[in-house]
């Protein structure tokens, strides 16, 4: 099976290929653009599969990862090496990242028709195609960004991870602010675009510091993670003000970290993530599962080995990542819970989930922290395209009503003008993304809802069967048998919030009754939108079952613990050891508990919808701490009266410095200056230069006339001419001669 190893290198040339491709010559060719996308996927996850399972039926993988270098960039005494990699822990990426690309690419086919604010009379070849105007440039970006997230995971250094994560971010803005007609949209693209700079920075810094201080000088994973490197970095340190010496290791983990915080959104640069929900819900599905966040956690998965030495030299370096997990998943959480946008519940419910993640690797559960992303990544995108299918019956019930003489027919569909005040937040009632506008869809929409249900119960964590259960329960029993009772009760909490919020979206959405003539009239999303929902949630049940610990009574060792037996070796080669926990009875517990109790309570309250017009039970319960949730804590306004004030007050002062008092100050002088020296200038070039070079033309002119009267046609003259020049010649060579012998 080595050969097979050695493709891996051509997994993201397909969907670059494609790119490249549609915005060359298929612009113009909806059908064809999306054919060579989903084509150009299908490749890729045929290779990614194979290379995958291949790795799981080699023997002794783990212990011989393949490391292979393409070429190398000379660089004085080192150099940096271009390659791939394959190993264990992408190996798992490529089961994941492939397949939901493939599915996301085939749904996106189904869906990207028409966004309720695109008028038909702008845009009539497009709508009679039935195909959104910018299909093509749509499946040209997702290609791009397919490319991205499949860079990443076969990359074998640093340098080629960080080239991969920034293509994501370019295709992050472009995808973002796809619908750019909308003023938010492009607001949404630019504030995630500037505020993953911001992590993405401070981690370029870090990675100078990781090839600067590294012995070799390198950025390479297989050579970063040597013992004796490590060890090295631990050993020598840095003096920083305030905090004394700090170890090179410790000072490059934290740096390093500020990248996932950005990419996956984690506190305090989560705010652009539910922005980034003006996308088409395609894009959310990449962004907040399959490729973009996940990315974020997927470095600390990769330099996992960094964050382990950087505890034991500095154990506040993995307290502090530690902390902004635990207290993301449950600022987040607790946001979710009053949002009705129903993408923006699933975006919070991502950055919450992302905390899960981040909060393992803050305890050192390396398998803990893969094993929630792999199985988030699979109920996650369950959920977000869910989710886009109910936007788009709800849409098209929309359509339907108006057609038909039903409700507002003053109202353009996407442009309704007619917002209710309501004490739990103004409604428009033509929203197709309110899920106050909801209500009844699992009878219409019966294969989005089940699908829905089976992703949300996932989430939920519902105890045993689904895929949530196992890797968050995986988590807590870290939390607990290694005594991190904050991070436990803290996760605890959020897991329960999580499970009744999910409920709570359930109900809003599919159970009760129709609350809007788009739900009443909402019909089921086409095939190509379904079936990629139920092969997801086969992976939403199912994923977790390679993870069961063997130690579970009574089902543990029925099915064996595949992901710990494949990822232990390879953890004993990178100089690590994997968690060995006993078996405690509060963790698992705590999981069934917080799981059952947050969906019944979550049924209890929201089991049977909600009536048109009704209140939030929980606005009326909460009251301010709702209002607070509901306004995500005024984090926003926050940083828009704070660091964007203070921004755009420095920039007018600089502004200033610039045009009034210093910079424009000294340019204009010196250009007075130099107005002031051309005029001296040109005042000598008038009475000098052109006063000599007309004084030569004047002589000129005169020796002209004079000699002018020698024409006059007698040779008698010419001869006397002739006879005077020859006189001259002679008086001026003899005179010299006479002189001489006086």
């Amino acid at each position: 099976m080595e050969g097979i190893f050695n493709l891996a290198w051509v997994i993201p040339i397909p969907p670059f290929l494609a790119f490249l491709t549609i915005v060359l010559f298929l612009n113009g060719n909806k059908r064809g653009s999306s054919l060579v996308a989903i084509g150009s996927v299908v490749i890729s996850f045929v290779l990614g599969w194979g290379i995958a399972f291949a790795s799981f039926f080699t023997d002794h993988f783990g212990e011989n990862p393949i490391d292979r270098a393409l070429y190398s960039i000379p660089t004085g005494a080192s150099e940096l090496v271009i390659g791939y990699a394959v190993d264990p822990s992408n190996a798992l990426m490529l089961i994941m990242v492939p397949f939901l690309l493939l599915m996301i690419f085939i749904y996106s086919s189904g869906y990207m028709t028409f966004p309720g604010h695109l008028r038909s009379e702008d845009f009539p070849q497009a709508y009679a195609q039935h195909k959104d105007p910018r299909y093509s440039r749509f499946f040209a970006y997702i290609s791009l960004f397919a490319t991205g997230m499949l860079g990443l995971v076969i990359s074998n250094s640093l340098l080629t991870f960080f080239i991969f994560w920034e293509i994501m971010g370019l295709c992050s803005y472009l995808l973002i602010g796809f619908w750019f007609e909308k003023e938010s949209a492009k607001k949404a693209a630019f504030k995630a675009f500037m505020t993953t700079r911001i992590g993405d920075a401070i981690m370029l810094i870090g990675m100078m510091f990781l090839y600067i201080q590294s012995e070799p000088s390198t950025l390479r994973f297989s050579e970063l993670f040597t013992a004796e490197n490590l060890e090295h970095l631990a050993q020598t340190s840095v003096t920083i003000p305030i905090f004394g010496s700090v170890p090179w290791i410790a000072l490059i983990a934290v740096l390093l970290f500020f990248g996932t915080v950005g990419k996956s959104a984690q506190f305090p640069l989560h705010v652009w993530l539910p922005d980034a929900m003006e996308g088409p819900t395609p894009v959310s599905a990449m962004i907040h599962a399959a490729t973009m966040v996940s990315a974020g956690v997927y470095l600390l998965v990769r330099m996992f080995p960094i964050y382990e030495y950087a505890g034991e030299v500095s154990a506040g370096v993995l307290t502090f990542v530690g902390f902004i997990g635990a207290f993301t998943a449950l600022f987040a959480a607790t946001i979710a819970l009053t949002q009705w946008d129903i993408k923006r519940v699933l975006a919070y419910s991502t950055i919450s989930q992302l905390g899960y993640m981040v909060a393992a690797i803050g305890m050192g559960a390396y398998l803990a922290a893969i094993f929630h992303l792999l199985t988030h990544a699979f109920f996650k995108a369950l959920l977000f395209l869910g989710s886009g299918s109910v936007i788009h019956g709800v849409e098209h019930g929309f359509h339907h009503a108006h057609e038909h003489g039903h409700g507002h027919d003053e109202h353009e569909h996407g442009h309704g003008t007619h917002v209710i005040q309501r004490q739990d937040g103004a409604l428009n009632p033509e929203d197709p993304q309110d899920m106050r506008n909801m209500g009844g869809l699992l009878e219409r929409m019966p294969r989005t809802g089940w699908t829905f249900i089976i992703g949300g119960l996932a989430l939920s964590g519902f105890p045993l069967v689904t895929s949530g259960f196992w890797s968050k329960d995986e988590i807590l029993a870290v939390a607990w048998g290694d005594a991190h009772f904050w991070i436990f009760w803290t996760l605890a909490l959020s897991a329960f919030l999580t499970a009744f919020y999910t409920m709570r979206q359930i109900g809003l959405t599919f159970l009760g009754t129709a609350r809007s003539e788009g739900a009443r009239h909402a019909p089921e999303s086409v095939a190509s939108m379904t079936v990629p929902l139920l092969l997801i949630s086969v992976f939403a049940i199912g994923a977790g079952w390679v993870g069961i610990p063997e130690k579970i009574p009574f089902i543990g060792g029925i099915v064996p613990n595949w992901l710990a037996h494949f990822l232990e070796p390879y953890l004993l080669h990178m100089h690590l050891h994997p968690h060995v926990l006993t078996f405690s009875w509060m963790p698992l517990l705590t999981s069934v508990v917080v799981a059952l109790g947050g969906l019944g309570l979550g049924y209890l309250v929201y089991g049977k919808g909600l009536k048109e017009g009704q209140i939030d039970p929980l606005a009326k319960l909460f009251g301010p701490i709702w209002t607070m949730w509901h306004n995500k804590y005024w984090v926003d306004e926050f940083y828009r009266d704070t660091v964007v004030a203070f921004t755009l007050a420095f920039s007018k002062f600089l502004a200033l410095f610039d045009r009034e008092w210093v910079i424009d100050w000294i340019v204009n002088w010196i250009g007075r200056l130099a107005i002031a020296l051309s005029t001296v200038l040109a005042a000598f070039d008038r009475y000098v230069i052109d006063g000599l070079v007309n004084g030569v033309g004047w002589l000129s002119d005169q020796a002209g006339n004079v000699t002018r009267l020698l024409q006059d046609g007698r040779v008698q003259t010419y001869l006397l001419f002739g006879l005077l020049t020859a006189a001259v010649w002679l008086f001026l060579n003899v005179l010299p001669v006479i002189l001489t012998l006086v």
